[in-house]
């Protein structure tokens, strides 16, 4: 699968970081690239737990699941339906100390388009989309988690 990775250090704990994603149906608080956000079932973290996307494009959203989870340090988030040209898409988001009260968050999206070889070509396009949509939400978060903490 193709990928992309981007980074971000935010001025706030690991603690902190963690409960913005953590909170997982309210993304939409911090992603620029979202309308909205909200929970599919009582579940509201931990594995399993599923919310919908509604991109701000007013047209498409996606639905993800959380597969993996360590929690203060790392989820992955399975992208497994939505509107968008995505056979197949996984995120996932690692947090590390970075030092006096600031973590590094890393967001890594594996990806995979629809419509076979004509999808494959689409991939060097996509990826500086993903990157600035993902570089996007990371800068989102930081300003939100920033504001929380202050």
């Amino acid at each position: 699968m193709a990928h992309v990775i981007v980074e971000k250090v935010v001025s706030a704990t690991p603690a902190d970081v963690w409960a913005s994603w953590d909170d997982f149906g309210n993304i939409a608080k911090f992603n620029p690239n979202l309308a909205g956000s909200h929970l599919l079932a009582d579940q509201a973290t931990g594995v399993g737990a599923t919310r919908q996307c509604d991109m701000k494009d007013g047209k498409n959203h996606i639905r993800e699941r959380i597969v993996e989870y360590a929690p203060k340090q790392r989820m992955v988030v399975d992208i497994y339906e939505g509107t968008m040209p995505l056979k197949k898409a996984v995120a996932t988001i690692v947090l590390s100390p970075a030092g006096s009260g600031r973590t590094r968050v890393q967001m890594k999206m594996e990806f995979q388009p629809k419509f076979g070889l004509l999808g494959a070509l689409m991939v060097p396009m996509m990826k500086p989309q993903f990157r600035k949509m993902l570089q996007a939400l990371l800068d989102g978060n930081a300003t939100y988690v920033q504001s929380q903490v202050a």
